[in-house]
């Protein structure tokens, strides 16, 4: 991993539809040689995917929420699952403190919000936040910290 694989990370977390040559002007490589690094980047793990950004409330979805979900560790064998198959989760994580999992959902209405807590109940107490606004979308790591942070090594 070099500047020139971070500089390509940071372009593609920007916009994936970058083409080729877009890349390759930005990098000072030919496109076979930046075509060459994606490939490797993928195959390594750096870049997992590529996904469009979407306006949920657009497509109707009007309620996003994050749901805190107190649950003992024993429960993840069947709570993985459970949520893996739930369409309207749109993250997941394990975290640490009170509570043990953060949820953010989507949903197009809070009746479809409220029934989907009762679903979570079977595996402990939840706690949601609605969300009414976002000061900061989905923007992804900033690579020119890490490549700030690398100099100063």
């Amino acid at each position: 991993m070099d500047a020139i694989d971070l500089k390509l990370i940071g372009l593609l977390q920007k916009n994936a539809r970058y083409s080729l040559k877009q890349l390759a002007e930005q990098v000072f490589l030919s496109s076979p040689a930046v075509s060459s690094r994606i490939e490797r980047l993928e195959r390594e793990g750096y870049v997992k995917g590529y996904q469009a950004e979407i306006d949920e409330e657009k497509l109707g979805f009007h309620i996003i929420a994050f749901i805190n979900l107190e649950m003992t560790p024993k429960q993840k064998a069947t709570f993985y699952p459970f949520v893996s198959s739930c369409p309207n989760v749109l993250e997941c994580y394990c975290v640490t403190g009170q509570y043990s999992m953060l949820l953010k959902v989507a949903f197009p209405s809070t009746q479809e919000l409220d029934s989907f807590i009762g679903r979570l109940a079977q595996f402990g107490n939840t706690q949601t936040q609605i969300v009414f606004s976002s000061a900061v979308r989905p923007r992804g790591v900033q690579i020119g910290e890490i490549e700030e942070l690398e100099m100063v090594q």
